[in-house]
Order: C-alpha cells, then structure tokens, then sequence
C-alpha cells in the first residue's frame, strides 16, 4: 500500500506542478504578448518620427540652399565695398601726399619771397615772362636762370607733368 501512496503522492505532484508551470507559462504568455504590443506601438512611432526627421532634414536642406543663393548675390555687393574701402584708402593717400606737397610748396613760397625782398628790396614778386607759374616756381626754387634751352627744357617738362597729373585726375574719377 505504501507504493500505491507514493504513486498517489508524485501524481499530485506533477499535477501540482504541471498547474504552477500552466500559471507561469501563461503570464509568460501575457508579458510577451505586452512586450509585443509595446514594440509594435514602438515601430509605429519610430515610422512617424522617422517621416517627421525626413521632413525636418528636407526643410533644413531648403533653407540652406536658399542662405547659399542669397550669400553668393551678396558677392558682387561685398566685391564693390571692398573695392570703395581700397579706392578711399588711395584717395586718403593722394590727399595726404597733396596735402604734404602744398603745404612744403607753400613754405618754400614764403622762403623764397622773404629771400626775394631781402634780395631786392622794394621790388615785387612779378612774373617776368610769359613761362607758367610752375616754370617760375622751379627756377625760384632750384636757382635756374634765364630763358635759354634750359628754360625750355624745364617748361617743356613742367607742361608733361601738369598733363600726366590732368591724366591722372581724369582718370581717378
């Protein structure tokens, strides 16, 4: 009787246990289910955000390309402002340069009319010919004298210079 016990026993067992692995595999069951359903509702999302991301990205591509078009029609303006910063740089030194020379031409004016009534008491600073101021003004200042070659020399000098600066002057507008 003892062995027909023991059957009875490990019968209940197994039946014992057969119900608690039926209970653990159904919430087995049940958390794969939910794990399946999260995922799909995962994928789901991801299938939006990742339209959504595309869209950005294509948004984002546009603007870029239109920031490009409007930077390169600002080229030719940035070319030209370059261009009148360089030119009024030159003009700033032109004026400077004039600016120097008028005021030495200007000195050496007064020198020369100081040493001229030292020299010549009385007398004023008239033209005695009919050579330019310019010609004038480098005979005073550089001691050559008379109406020789020399002097045509330097009139036909002084005339090449006055039309290189007319030139220039032109030119420069």
């Amino acid at each position: 009787m003892v062995w027909q016990w023991a059957l009875v026993i490990v019968a209940l067992a197994f039946a014992a246990l057969v119900i608690f692995l039926i209970k653990t595999l159904q919430a087995g069951t049940k958390t794969l289910e939910n794990t399946a359903e999260t995922l799909k509702e995962v994928q789901k999302t991801m299938d939006e955000l990742t339209y959504e991301i595309k869209q950005v990205v294509r948004h984002t591509n546009d603007i870029a390309l239109d920031a490009n078009h409007k930077l390169k029609q600002l080229d030719p303006v940035m070319e030209s402002v370059k261009n009148l910063g360089q030119l009024l740089n030159e003009v700033t030194l032109v004026s400077q340069q004039y600016s120097h020379r008028m005021i030495e031409k200007a000195k050496n004016h007064r020198e020369n009319k100081e040493k001229h009534k030292k020299d010549h008491p009385g007398a004023a600073m008239l033209p005695a010919s009919k050579e330019s101021p310019a010609v004038q003004s480098y005979r005073a200042n550089h001691g050559t004298g008379g109406n020789g070659a020399e002097g045509v020399g330097v009139q036909k000098i002084v005339k090449w210079i006055d039309t290189g600066a007319t030139v220039w002057q032109k030119f420069r507008r």
